[in-house]
């Protein structure tokens, strides 16, 4: 399915989706971070057709979420995540913390991701106040930044309007 462009707004998450708002490039994303680096290794686990992946690997490469790089065997081509792509983690682990609470499996959580270090469960990802504390999706708003257009900030503001 053919999508219309988001990139012509002025949103964080417009633009964060213009990268990665496709589902194949998820999954991409998923099993590179769970080791995944040949092409062959996409397809095979995937079972996504051959031109989807090649188009959907050029373009997380395009945008600087992956490289490309020869193989140690010199045969094949692998692709790593950039630090702009392992940037995207806790995105990927807020989607999968919340789809086991939501869509769970009535056997029991799917994945347990633990610290590499102690091998104890890492917490759910969530939103945290500067002083380390979670925080609930209502205790959170959205203030204008310096970055936002005009239009934008007056539609924000009838939203949630100033206190004077």
């Amino acid at each position: 399915m053919k999508y219309k462009s988001l990139a012509h707004m002025n949103c964080a998450l417009a633009q964060a989706l213009e990268v990665v708002g496709e589902r194949w490039t998820l999954m991409i994303l998923r099993d590179a971070f769970f080791g995944a680096r040949r092409f062959s290794q996409f397809q095979k686990h995937l079972g996504i057709s051959k031109n989807i992946l090649s188009t959907r690997l050029n373009r997380l490469v395009e945008d600087g979420i992956m490289t490309r790089h020869p193989a140690p065997d010199g045969a094949h081509q692998e692709y790593l995540l950039t630090e702009r792509g392992m940037d995207l983690q806790p995105v990927m682990l807020a989607l999968m913390h919340w789809g086991e609470k939501h869509k769970p499996n009535p056997n029991g959580s799917r994945l347990i991701f633990v610290e590499r270090e102690s091998g104890e469960p890492i917490q759910p990802v969530s939103a945290m106040s500067r002083d380390g504390r979670r925080l609930s999706g209502r205790q959170i708003k959205a203030t204008a930044g310096p970055g936002l257009d005009e239009t934008s900030r007056r539609q924000l503001e009838r939203r949630h309007p100033v206190a004077r």
